[in-house]
This record gives C-alpha cells, structure tokens and sequence, in this order.
C-alpha cells in the first residue's frame, strides 16, 4: 500500500463547530493534515481519503500546546462552506 499526507491550512473568519464535536473554535488559520492511499488495480493514479487531522491551539492559551483531531472532511467542508456564507452575508 502506497500512500501520501497533503498538509494544507485553512482560516475560518467566524467562530466555527465541526461536526458532532460540540464545541466552538476561535477564527484563525489551522493546519489540516490529511492521508491518502493509492488505489490499486486501476490504470490511473486515484487515492482514496483515510483520515482528516486538524491541528488546533490548546484551550490554555500557550501557542506552544496544540491539540490534535481527528475529523470527516465532510465536516470540514461544512464548516469552511457556513464561514465562507458568513462572510458573503455580512458584506
């Protein structure tokens, strides 16, 4: 099995919720990590999603203490979608 992590970071503009996770981040930019494997027995390269990582600050305010969790990029998607609405209806 092959496979790849893509780390990327995402902002949020608004306080924000993932999920079922019920609680509420700061806005801020957060790195994203997510791992991917190649798909075998095809004739192109495709890769399938395997986790979603989000890196976020430690609720004690040390910016050294970072928590991390794990989340459905559906989840992540949804919540980048409700920012980015909320951007476009406060203009």
């Amino acid at each position: 099995m092959t496979g790849r992590t893509i780390k990327s970071t995402v902002t949020f503009n608004a306080p924000f919720t993932l999920g079922d996770l019920g609680e509420v981040f700061p806005p801020g930019a957060y790195t994203v990590e997510t791992d991917e494997e190649l798909l075998t027995g095809i004739s192109f390269h495709a890769y399938r999603r395997v986790l979603t990582l989000i890196h976020i600050p430690a609720s004690t305010g040390d910016p050294n203490l970072m928590r991390t969790l794990t989340i459905q990029n559906e989840a992540l998607d949804a919540a980048l979608a409700r920012d980015a609405a909320t951007i476009v209806s406060t203009a």
